[in-house]
């Protein structure tokens, strides 16, 4: 249970993605949630984050729509940073059950096959987490426990 000193200790914590390096960091967790698909998706300082973290060998997971933020991130070759990767994320069949496929400006599941990745998925609504090298992915809300396990395993080794 928080209290509003807790929350507020919270808040003075936070920072702008502008201002966060991934030097500073040993990895970087996306939660899920629609919200990605709208202001993150696009946004450079999220892109850039990601392509530093990569870039430094440095592990990047994200679970449910946050693999979003990774359909605009380029590897150091200029490729798309999916490309030929094993990824999950929010399966359109989802999108469905919860009515919003009308609403989200784009179904993931469609846009990460379309960048080239190995996308795959178990049935609606399982926890499934796909890893690939440091790249670790997330098909839903129930995926979050074993994805923040999986990128904890990837930081002991």
């Amino acid at each position: 249970q928080f209290r509003s000193t807790d929350v507020q200790d919270l808040l003075a914590h936070t920072k702008k993605l502008s201002e966060v390096s991934a030097e500073d960091f040993d990895a970087v967790f996306y939660p899920g949630g629609h919200g990605p698909l709208w202001d993150l998706t696009n946004d450079k300082n999220s892109i850039e984050l990601i392509q530093n973290f990569w870039k430094a060998g440095k592990p990047v997971a994200a679970v449910c729509h946050a693999p979003s933020v990774l359909l605009n991130v380029k590897d150091e070759n200029g490729d798309a940073l999916v490309k030929g990767k094993k990824v999950t994320g929010f399966t359109n069949t989802e999108e469905e059950a919860v009515q919003l496929t009308n609403v989200v400006p784009f179904l993931l599941e469609d846009e990460l096959k379309n960048k080239g990745d190995i996308y795959s998925k178990k049935e609606d609504w399982a926890s499934y987490v796909v890893k690939d090298g440091l790249l670790i992915t997330g098909q839903n809300p129930a995926s979050s426990e074993e994805a923040a396990k999986e990128l904890l395993a990837v930081l002991k080794k």
